[in-house]
């Protein structure tokens, strides 16, 4: 079985550009880390605000939660999104030992206000993390 030139081609950028990201393997693995514990926290505090919404009468308000993943910006970083309708909100974690709190904003326009802490700032994270998601709810359930 051949190969074509341009796979060749390509398989030889994959390989220099493979080696170059190597040495940011264990960083990124971290943060791939520290943004699940951060997903699960949220999904638990979403699903607790959606049953809590429902029960009061507005299932509506339920939120879309993001998969974790690359960083749509940042090839070093992890994030996910929650979403309802146009409003967005973004925590992003990058490798090299950040949580950054983006939003709330309207998908299509500029993104922000954004609030970075370091990993080691869970007590900061957390209550940030509580007013971040408080005003993305906030804002999400206008009309």
């Amino acid at each position: 079985m051949s190969t074509s030139p341009l796979s060749e081609r390509l398989a030889r950028l994959g390989k220099a550009l493979g080696e170059r990201e190597a040495e940011h393997r264990d960083a990124i693995a971290e943060a791939w880390r520290h943004a699940q514990s951060l997903r699960v926290e949220v999904a638990a505090a979403l699903d607790a605000f959606a049953a809590a919404a429902a029960h009061a009468g507005a299932p509506q308000l339920a939120i879309r939660l993001g998969d974790t993943r690359t960083d749509d910006k940042h090839l070093r970083s992890v994030e996910f999104d929650l979403a309802r309708g146009r409003h967005r909100a973004v925590v992003t974690v990058k490798s090299r030992g950040d949580v950054t709190l983006v939003g709330p904003f309207h998908a299509g326009k500029t993104e922000g206000p954004c609030k970075t802490f370091p990993y080691g700032a869970a007590d900061e994270i957390a209550a940030a993390l509580g007013d971040f998601l408080e005003k993305f709810l906030a804002e999400a359930a206008n009309p």
